[in-house]
This record gives C-alpha cells, structure tokens and sequence, in this order.
C-alpha cells in the first residue's frame, strides 16, 4: 500500500505563532510539479492541526514565487483520453486545503507568479509583493481550460472584465497593475516585503482566534451567495460561552493586551 505523497521541495519552518510554507524549486523557479500539488494538502492538514500555528505564510524559495505548475507534467497523466485527469484533482486539492486552512493566510509574492502560482495566491486571504512582482494567468498560451474554481479566485478579486484579459491574453502585468486591479492587497518597496510580512503576522497572532476564524467562514458564506447570518450567530453564541468577548472587553477596559482564551 503506497503512503501519502512525498512533501519534496516544499519546506515548513516556525518562527512562534507564525509557520512560512516555502516552495523550495528555486532552479526551475518553484514550478509545482505534480507530486508537489498531490502532497500539499498533507502538509497543509499537519499545520491546521497544530493550534500553535496561529498565520500562515506561502512565499517562494529565491527570487520567485511559483511559475506555476511543471509544464512536463500536463500530458503525462494515465488517461489518453484526459491526460490532466490526475492533476486538475491534485491541483484543485490543493487550492482546497490552502483556501479552507482555518487560520489567516498570506501569501509574500517576489518575482514570478504564474498561473498556478497564482492560483495558490489567490487562495489565500491577503497577498503582498515588492516591485519585483510579475503576475500572469497563462492557460490560453498551452490550450488549457481554466478551471470554474481557479476562474471564480480570480473573479471575485479582480472583477470579471480583467479576469477575462488575464485569461484571454496570458499577458504578464507588473506589480503596480496587480495591486491597482485588486490581484495583490499590498505593494512594499524592495526590502521591507519581508519585514511587513511578519510584521502583520505577529499582529494577526495577537488578535482573537475567534474572530478570525468566525471571519472567514463568514465571508466565505457572503462571497458563495449566501448571507452569513446562521454562521455569524453559531459564532457570535461561541465567542460569549468561551469567554472571548469578556476578555476582550475586560483588556481593553483595563488598558492592557488581552489573552484571549479561545483555541481551535
């Protein structure tokens, strides 16, 4: 019986409450390949089961992020008749287990990232870049399809006419474009991408679990056409009979920084 896919060229260290998930392929520019997409959700699943890790961070060994997914791995599926078959499951895994991963997320994007590299970006919650940043979404350059999945990430940030553009022409755009069409959140001068990363994140570390958590089941519920309500009211319910809220109040009345009891 084979075991789970080997997590080869995907790197996890810990710094406290902050885990940085590098893709580590720096000579062929962190292109995923198929084995790669098929064992993150493992890794990804050990991180949301540890309730240490309170943010985390995907970002790319060297000077790029990820230009996507190992082109040598489109047609080399066991199906003729659907050579993909077994990628597009690992890759929308994939893409899965970063968008569902219960904690904050942000991706810190130098360099290239391209098509799967920006699919894995747009599943997270927060993306920042430096100037060096190079964006482009590239399956009409090789006759892919795009998946409804990976199309509707990119729609629900950049809005449908630029996602068409993205999409139609597999143009690259720079970092200046794909903050001001809402592909990235933040755009840092050279050097303090880094810094401001983990800067937010201790911040994010700080803040409640709860309302984090609560957050993002919240918006996921609003962004699916739904309205949010049942999930903000099991939360809202969780947050007094945890003792969330007293606390918060409580700090904040006594001028100090709270502790938050709550934990996943």
């Amino acid at each position: 019986m084979s075991g789970p896919p080997r997590a080869e060229h995907l790197r996890v260290t810990r710094d406290g409450a902050v885990a940085v998930l590098t893709i580590d392929r720096p000579e062929k520019r962190n292109a995923l390949t198929a084995g790669m997409w098929a064992a993150l959700p493992g890794v990804l699943a050990g991180l949301a089961g540890d309730p240490a890790v309170r943010v985390l961070v995907v970002t790319g060994a060297g000077p790029s992020f990820c230009a996507g997914a190992d082109i040598g791995d489109l047609l080399g599926g066991p199906d003729a008749e659907d050579p993909m078959a077994r990628l597009r499951r690992d890759n929308l895994a994939a893409q899965a287990a970063l968008r569902d991963f219960p904690r904050p997320t942000i991706a810190m994007v130098r360099g290239h990232c391209i098509g799967g590299g920006v699919e894995l970006a747009t599943c997270c919650d927060l993306r920042f870049t430096d100037p060096t940043g190079v964006f482009g979404v590239t399956p009409a350059k090789v006759g892919i399809v795009y998946t409804p999945t990976s199309t509707r990430q990119l729609v629900q940030l950049v809005g449908p006419s630029t996602a068409r553009y993205l999409l139609y022409s597999g143009e690259l755009v720079d970092a200046e474009t794909a903050l001001r069409t809402g592909l990235v959140d933040r755009l840092l001068e050279a050097g303090d991408l880094a810094g401001e990363v983990r800067r937010l994140a201790e911040v994010l570390a700080s803040r409640s679990a709860l309302t984090q958590r609560a957050t993002k089941e919240v918006v996921a519920a609003v962004v699916a056409g739904g309205d949010g309500e049942a999930e903000a009211a099991r939360w809202y319910r969780e947050t007094i009979a945890a003792g969330e809220l007293a606390e918060g109040v409580a700090a904040f009345t006594e001028r100090r920084g709270p502790r938050f009891p709550w934990t996943p």
